[in-house]
């Protein structure tokens, strides 16, 4: 390559989900047909189920009484790749529903009754893999297996899966699988899982010593270590500190609350299946639903403090936040990490504002929202306007006021000039919501910041405030969590950030390494000097050599460390290497002190110019060590 030819980057791979593309739609489903086929020649005994499309790839649930093993998968996978090739066309046929049944009972699969059950619009239709294999489907299809890029498919794993997601049910063995068109996209999408096990919070909180889960304690419910607590700190107070500022006033309520309380809100009567078991006295009180329960929400408990007393239109807006712990009783099955767990604390707050101040307040939550996200790093999001689904009877209130509630957000957005797209359906059984949605560094998607408008709860518990002239109207709530909940927003961080939290976050911002103990008592009057002005910093008193002393911090991804030599101790100085920046050089300790304030107060990564360094000399040790 000659000196003025620069080295192109290499084409990124665009990998579309399944619900983006047609033609991915075509592939996976498909393939899930010539999977069960695979499945059943070479495992007559197993019946199939179903085998639906998800977002990156499918997957079959099939009841065998052989339990499937690795080496089973990449016979499968063989299989397919020998249907692939046969160019077997799929046929789509209708036939009666009678029909159905008879073919159904004919080979004898008892699952395919129930679903054939299930299915309202008729005639039913039957797609065949030439005249070898055939399935209830709705399609869609590609016209021929050859279509499919026997090199761009991969059987992933097995995992267990009860029959219609009941565990009271059968259980089955649900094979997970992907495809793609080509095989440079099954390549790219491989890499992504590998920097996802890379980066996963599950396994980098463990080596952090962030949080841990305990069978005794139950699945779903994290215990936070004193580094996770500190990490949880310092978002909250990072929240609560910026709330202050805005007018925002901090609440505390229970844990529980009688059945009646949520009777009211309807989240018993739309929400109950998500909600821990009724608490009765005896019997009687559970046969006529009374008792106690643990909250899924805190918006009831707000309401009640609102409406204590009389409001009058002078106290409003009336912002109350609350870093609340709800409890939802999420399956086992859909348990994940963090990110889906059955405690979990959500940054609330509801607003009760009138009719007139519910465009400007939203405007300013929205903003409060972007803030944090700007201070978090986190760039490359989207805002999902999420809306009732008019079809669909799961939602309470009028008319009326859900088309209020939506066109409040939707002049919100639009004024702001957001980039946005519409989820019908995906609004609150109460209200709309505007949903920010990120992309992390492996474009996976995750809801984050939400902010809902609610005409229907202060009609439900008859929400009052003294107007200007003297009459009494009904106040709107705007419900809002910048973080979404901690648990989930960092699981997501610390993915994002491969564990390499910014200095601002870190629970640990800088070590301090002594060469030898001839240099613990000066790191110790430091790091007491550091950590008397808010500076979270530590001593690693182990006493190892320097080289593992570094190694040691770099594995635990501390955002600065501080070598300390007798050449150091002389000069009042510190020999700084931050994961950021590298070797910055030699600095006094004042100067290294008033940096890192800066650096924190400003959400920036520590740096330190030229001038600064009285001595640009590192002892022999430290160089040895860091190269």
């Amino acid at each position: 390559m000659s000196p003025n030819q620069e080295t192109q980057p290499a084409e990124k791979i665009y990998l579309p989900r399944t619900s983006e593309s047609e033609t991915l739609k075509k592939i996976r489903h498909t393939a899930s047909h010539i999977m069960a086929m695979a499945v059943q020649k070479l495992f007559p005994k197993a019946q199939v189920t179903i085998g639906p499309w998800i977002e990156n790839g499918f997957y079959y649930d099939f009841d065998s009484p052989e339990p499937f093993s690795d080496k089973d998968l990449k016979a499968i996978q063989k299989e397919m790749v020998k249907i692939i090739n046969r160019k077997l066309p799929l046929i789509r046929e209708e036939v009666s529903r009678e029909e159905a049944q008879r073919r159904i009972e004919a080979i004898k699969e008892p699952y395919k009754l129930e679903i054939l059950a299930d299915i309202k619009q008729e005639p039913i239709t039957i797609y065949h893999l030439g005249d070898q294999w055939w399935d209830l489907c709705a399609g869609p299809h590609l016209e021929n297996t050859s279509e499919i890029n026997p090199k761009a498919i991969e059987l992933e794993s097995v995992a267990g899966a009860y029959w219609r997601g009941d565990e009271k049910k059968a259980q089955l063995q649900r094979i997970y699988a992907t495809a793609w068109e080509t095989p440079e996209q099954l390549a790219e999408y491989k890499r992504r899982k590998e920097e996802a096990l890379r980066r996963d919070h599950r396994k980098l909180g463990k080596e952090l010593g962030l949080f841990i889960f305990s069978d005794l304690v139950g699945p779903g419910l994290p215990l936070w270590t004193p580094k996770g607590t500190l990490l949880r700190t310092i978002l909250e107070d990072f929240l609560k500190k910026e709330q202050l500022k805005r007018g925002y006033l901090p609440v505390v309520t229970p844990h529980i609350a009688r059945v009646d309380l949520f009777k009211t809100s309807g989240h018993w009567q739309k929400y109950k299946e998500d909600m821990f078991p009724l608490m009765a006295e005896d019997e009687e009180a559970r046969a006529i639903e009374q008792g106690f329960v643990l909250k899924p929400m805190n918006c009831p408990f707000h309401i009640q403090i609102y409406k204590s007393e009389l409001r009058s239109y002078r106290e409003l807006p009336m912002r109350l936040a609350e870093f609340g712990t709800v409890y939802r009783y999420e399956q086992s099955g859909e348990l994940g990490g963090l990110t889906r767990v059955r405690g979990f604390t959500v940054d609330d707050s509801h607003l009760f504002v009138t009719p007139e101040q519910l465009d400007n307040e939203f405007l300013n939550v929205v903003d409060l929202i972007l803030s944090v996200f700007g201070s978090l790093q986190l760039k490359n999001f989207k805002a999902r306007l999420s809306f009732r689904d008019p079809a669909s009877d799961k939602y309470i209130g009028s008319d009326e006021a859900w088309d209020k509630a939506e066109g409040a957000i939707r002049r919100a957005v639009e004024q702001l000039g957001m980039d946005y797209f519409e989820g019908i359906g995906e609004a609150a059984f109460y209200g709309p919501k505007l949903d920010f949605i990120f992309s992390d560094a492996l474009e996976r998607e995750w809801q984050l910041g939400t902010v809902q408008v609610d005409y229907n709860l202060p009609e439900r518990f008859d929400l009052e405030y003294v107007a200007e002239d003297g009459s009494r109207k009904r106040p709107v709530m705007i419900h809002r969590a910048p973080f979404g909940s901690l648990e989930r927003l960092i699981g997501i961080l610390i993915e994002e950030y491969a564990g390499d939290f910014p200095l601002w976050l870190a629970p640990v911002q800088i070590r301090l390494l002594p060469v030898s103990d001839l240099q613990l008592d000066f790191t110790k009057e430091v790091v007491a000097k550091m950590v008397a002005l808010g500076i979270r910093a530590e001593v690693d008193t182990s006493g190892d050599r320097l080289g593992k002393l570094i190694r040691n911090a770099e594995k635990d991804k501390i955002p600065v460390m501080a070598v300390v030599g007798a050449k150091e101790v002389e000069t009042n100085s510190l020999s700084i290497r931050t994961r950021a920046s590298g070797e910055l050089g030699t600095i006094p300790v004042n100067t290294v002190i008033d940096k890192l304030e800066y650096a924190i107060a400003n959400f920036e990564n520590l740096h330190i110019d030229v001038a600064d360094v009285t001595s640009q000399q590192v002892p022999d040790v430290t160089e040895a060590a860091f190269q």
